[in-house]
């Protein structure tokens, strides 16, 4: 009997459409209907990221089968005969001639390709030019794929660490749960390097991580290297290959989807994979992660497009390796730009130092704090300042106490003013996590109410230019003054932060303050824009809690029949305050070990009150008996531990003898 079938009108096209009640997941019973369904609601999100890209598709034409007895399935590049005649495609010289690829910029489209059974969305980091030619990548990524024994927990712990590299050279990394077992980190270029300069950056930097994270991550391709290691695959940004799409679905036995994420959501040691569902809910709620990677005002782009024979990016542009000491850089500037003009300033950055090595930068030593929020470039001219983000993006909009009428005025022509802006708690201590709050607004109405209610300090450490005067061979000291006197009248929310000459008593004070550590640097410094000079170290406090184990969460996927998660308190006022959970730094024998003692241990209720729902949910309780140690970055608002990976068990303490480390 043939399938029944339907046509349907979708936007003005006309398509056949058959077999909605057919179960593609047969695990969860998803059918064809539904992905349908799911890829017409994700279009607003999708659409703009496979827009000018050629879409290669994993197809399944039977189903997805089960994890037990998953099904075959197969890639396409070539359109497939008989599609639309309205489906724009563009060619690629092959080896073996050309191929039409599909170009995805409708809904219609994506509905099509979802009717031939085309679940995964495959695309490379370029897009077309004007010419329909495969243009410069305008975005990288770096993939992470966990290695046998390994979770989701140790690929985001990996995620952070690649994140403040990714940072430090003027990125903005976003996390995608790639909806099959790893993380992939994207991060928007600003579209002037060649796909194989892309992949040396990306390259050194999956190096500079196993150099210095051996345990945790390596960037050998080698498969028997992999095991207990996220494999940090960077050869992804090469021109001639794809990566699943952000939003798209997976061939996997449950429809899980490529699901952006925040980097909060990483902090969660149960952190899992999304399924479509979710994901909807999510977008529906106006969640944006991947808002840094979505382009305003992107290249114009032929739509309708006759066949071109060129080859993808070609590998041919001389690649430089980056030492560990200088790493690599992307330029967020056009080489053309107006000197002094905001596009053309990348902030200076400094180098991680040790104590020893900051003392040996001047007499008396020059140190400030190191600021817990986000670096901006202000440039003012004509009566208004401008704000950038360290990746070049206009950030004015998000912060109007700075930058709107009746903000601070400069006394002078024109400047360049380097600094950061801040978020304080009700301690008067620098907060990253209240000022999540508001860095990714762009809605004027959710800026105006953060305003009110997240509100913020530009401090600013450095004066680059000055009534059209560049000032960055000048040295520090001489620029600091200059600073202090155009800042000196203003009133907050702009502040010249205090510099500090005793280094030990600085960092001292910071560690008791709870600050993330201090920046010591050379007052005979000039200033570099976009490089990590030695002139500037960073200093950061490395921290430490004993805790109390009260329970676990069970392992699911890798962790399966060890545990997912320890829950942890500390005592307080003789009773036990919950501080959170620990899912990293375990190997899988302490994982072992840990389950046989507190196999001993399991007790039918919590020892303790104020456990969140979420936490307690699935958890199993445990007499709190067993004393542990856990590294951490900070304390959160409310008295969580942010960030902590298992150092080990101590068995010389007891839980009573454990203290809240001031």
């Amino acid at each position: 009997m043939a399938p029944e079938a339907q046509n349907v009108q979708i936007d003005g096209r006309r398509l056949r459409i058959t077999n909605l009640d057919k179960v593609v997941y047969p695990e969860t019973g998803t059918t064809k209907g539904e992905i349908i369904a799911y890829y017409t609601a994700i279009a607003p999100h999708i659409l703009p990221l496979l827009d000018g890209r050629p879409v290669t598709r994993k197809r399944w034409v039977e189903g997805v089968g089960t994890a037990d007895a998953p099904a075959d399935a197969f890639f396409t590049k070539q359109l497939e005969p008989g599609a639309p005649s309205w489906i724009p495609r563009q060619e690629i010289q092959h080896s073996d001639g050309p191929k039409a690829y599909p170009l995805v910029e409708d809904v219609p489209t994506l509905v099509w390709l979802a009717q031939v059974a085309a679940i995964e969305l495959h695309v490379p980091q370029w897009r077309f030019d004007t010419d329909g030619l495969p243009g410069t990548p305008d975005r990288l990524v770096l993939d992470l794929d966990p290695g046998p024994g390994v979770g989701l927990a140790q690929c985001a712990e990996v995620a952070r660490i690649a994140r403040a590299l990714l940072t430090d050279i003027g990125l903005v990394p976003v996390p995608v749960t790639s909806g099959s077992k790893g993380i992939h980190l994207y991060a928007a270029l600003p579209g002037q390097q060649t796909s194989d300069e892309i992949s040396s950056v990306v390259k050194e930097i999956a190096r500079l991580i196993e150099t210095e994270h051996p345990d945790l991550a390596t960037s050998t391709m080698a498969k028997a290297a992999r095991g207990g290691k996220v494999f940090l695959d960077w050869s992804q940004n090469n021109g001639k290959k794809t990566t699943i799409s952000p939003y798209s679905l997976r061939g996997r036995a449950q429809p899980w989807v490529a699901a952006p994420r925040t980097w909060e959501e990483l902090d969660d040691p149960d952190l899992a994979q999304l399924d479509f569902a979710s994901v909807l809910e999510r977008a529906e709620s106006g969640l944006d992660p991947l808002e840094p990677l979505r382009t305003e005002h992107p290249p114009e782009r032929p739509r309708r497009v006759e066949a071109k024979s060129e080859q993808a990016p070609a590998d041919t542009t001389a690649t430089r390796q980056a030492s560990a000491r200088h790493r690599p850089r992307i330029s967020a500037a056009p080489s053309a730009s107006t000197p002094g003009s905001p596009a053309s300033v990348s902030p200076m950055l400094a180098e991680n130092g040790t104590p020893a090595i900051a003392r040996g930068l001047s007499s008396p030593s020059w140190v400030e704090v190191k600021w817990d929020g986000i670096r901006a470039i202000g440039t003012w001219a004509d009566g208004r300042m401008l704000l950038h983000a360290r990746s070049g993006t206009d950030i004015t909009a998000r912060y109007p106490e700075l930058t709107a009428d009746g903000a601070p005025f400069l006394p002078v022509a024109d400047a360049i003013i380097d600094g950061e802006i801040v978020a304080f708690d009700a301690h008067g201590r620098p907060s990253f996590s209240m000022l999540q709050n508001r860095m990714h607004l762009t809605r004027p109405r959710e800026i105006e109410r953060e305003v009110v209610r997240t509100p913020i300090v530009y401090m600013v450490f450095d004066l680059l230019r000055l009534d059209g005067h560049d000032l960055s061979s000048m040295p520090l000291s001489q620029r600091r003054t200059l600073l202090e006197d155009v800042i000196s009248d203003l009133d907050a929310p702009v502040q010249v932060p205090p510099v500090f000459d005793d280094l030990d008593a600085a960092l001292a004070a910071s560690d008791e303050f709870g600050l993330e550590g201090v920046v010591v640097k050379d007052p005979a410094s000039r200033y570099r824009p976009g490089q990590r000079s030695p002139s500037w170290l960073k200093l950061k406090h490395t921290r430490m809690q004993e805790v109390v184990i009260v329970g676990i969460r069970p392992g699911k996927g890798d962790r399966e029949g060890t545990f997912g998660s320890l829950l942890l308190a500390v005592p307080d006022e003789g009773r036990l305050r919950y501080v959170g959970r620990v899912g990293t730094g375990f190997t899988d024998r302490m994982l072992r070990d840990l389950l046989a003692r507190l196999a001993t241990l399991r007790v039918e209720s919590a020892p303790l009150d104020g456990v969140p729902a979420l936490d307690a949910s699935d958890a199993l309780w445990v007499e709190p008996e067993l004393v542990g140690e856990v590294e951490f970055a900070n304390w959160t608002p409310d008295g969580v531990l942010r960030h902590s990976r298992w150092r080990g068990l101590r068995p010389d303490k007891t839980p009573a003898e454990v203290v809240v480390e001031a």
